[in-house]
């Protein structure tokens, strides 16, 4: 059966099953205080040209973005997101549970206006209501939509105009950063961003997440924070393993160049069916249009996830390639639709 399900189906690529082959008997400290994660570190920075950010690894996104908002925001504080955000719709409540509030706002494509901000601002004026302190954003989106630089920068601008902390999830940074459309670099993102991270656990990682800190005030007594929400593995070194093996040699591009290609590929034959799109992407996410009655047949021989409901006759579907898709599968995929249209037509 052909799987387009998600990102993260696959365990890890090459690059770092040979670390953790290589390393596998060594003794190293312990709860990421090893050399590994030091020169994990090392490469990242070089990617930022920032010698001064402060990094931490994580398990997963989830727990990262819980760990960053708890750690950034006081108790009364609470943090802006469009209407699709991850922290909204696919984390069971976690900021809440934390004790922020998740102020939504409506997203264009799935980003952030500027516009919104300054709406919800003006909204919170006074001590009976939640302050907003954070906006938080995703490149690339939900939808597999990305921020142009310019998109960044004013949000960027309307966050200090209003004193706000911007927190960029990159749970698929990769596949947004080598989209053909893409004007975004690392570097970019350490100026315009006060805390992100760089997501491994959707790029050829077995697991894992990169804090970034650029704020200083973010810096203080973050692993405290990591350790209460449980983020801290004792075994630190194997997380340092997967960004070691992701940016020693370039693999965080190239893993996500593949992606992105693999869905290009998918994404010129879909349209060349006349299947239309619920939103155009650049990135490894993909939204065709199916009728239903197409949608039950495809079912039975690919995995994908059904997203939303277009119609009575119509479904929107997300298919996702990943670091690990081969292309013949995705040729595949194409020639059975066009089989099953041409089924249609004779029925």
């Amino acid at each position: 059966m052909l799987s387009f399900m998600n990102d993260y189906s696959e365990g890890a690529c090459v690059e770092i099953l040979k670390l953790l082959e290589d390393t596998n008997t060594m003794q190293h400290a312990g709860y990421g205080m090893d050399s590994i994660c030091e020169e994990a570190k090392a490469y990242i920075k070089k990617e930022l040209e920032n010698e001064l950010a402060e990094i931490h690894f994580l398990t997963g996104g989830t727990q990262t973005n819980k760990t960053v908002i708890a750690a950034a925001l006081r108790p009364y504080e609470a943090v802006i997101a469009v209407d699709t955000g991850h922290i909204h719709v696919h984390e069971t409540g976690a900021i809440e549970n934390s004790g922020h509030k998740v102020i939504t706002v409506k997203g264009v494509a799935g980003k952030m206006l500027p516009e919104a901000i300054d709406k919800v601002v003006e909204e919170h004026t006074d001590e009976h209501m939640v302050k907003p302190a954070m906006v938080y954003i995703s490149n690339s989106t939900e939808l597999g939509t990305i921020y142009t630089k310019q998109e960044l920068e004013a949000i960027s601008r309307k966050c200090k105009e209003h004193g706000l902390i911007l927190f960029l999830d990159g749970a698929r940074l990769g596949s947004a950063l080598m989209a053909c459309d893409n004007d975004i670099k690392m570097r970019d993102l350490a100026q315009l961003c006060d805390i992100f991270y760089i997501g491994g656990t959707k790029n050829g990682a077995l697991l894992g997440e990169a804090v970034i800190i650029l704020q200083d005030r973010l810096k203080e007594n973050f692993r405290y924070y990591i350790k209460q929400n449980g983020g801290m593995l004792a075994k630190g070194w194997i997380l340092g393993i997967q960004f070691l093996g992701l940016f020693q040699e370039g693999a965080f591009y190239r893993l996500a160049e593949h992606a992105n290609r693999c869905a290009d590929i998918l994404r010129k034959g879909l349209k060349e069916l006349g299947i239309p799109m619920l939103v155009e992407t650049t990135t490894n996410q993909i939204f065709p249009i199916f009728s239903n009655e197409l949608l039950e047949d495809l079912e039975k021989e690919v995995k994908m996830s059904i997203w939303e409901r277009v119609d009575r006759e119509s479904t929107a579907v997300r298919m996702v390639t990943s670091w690990n898709t081969k292309e013949e599968d995705v040729e595949k995929l194409l020639f059975l639709l066009e089989d099953l249209r041409l089924q249609k037509e004779k029925s």
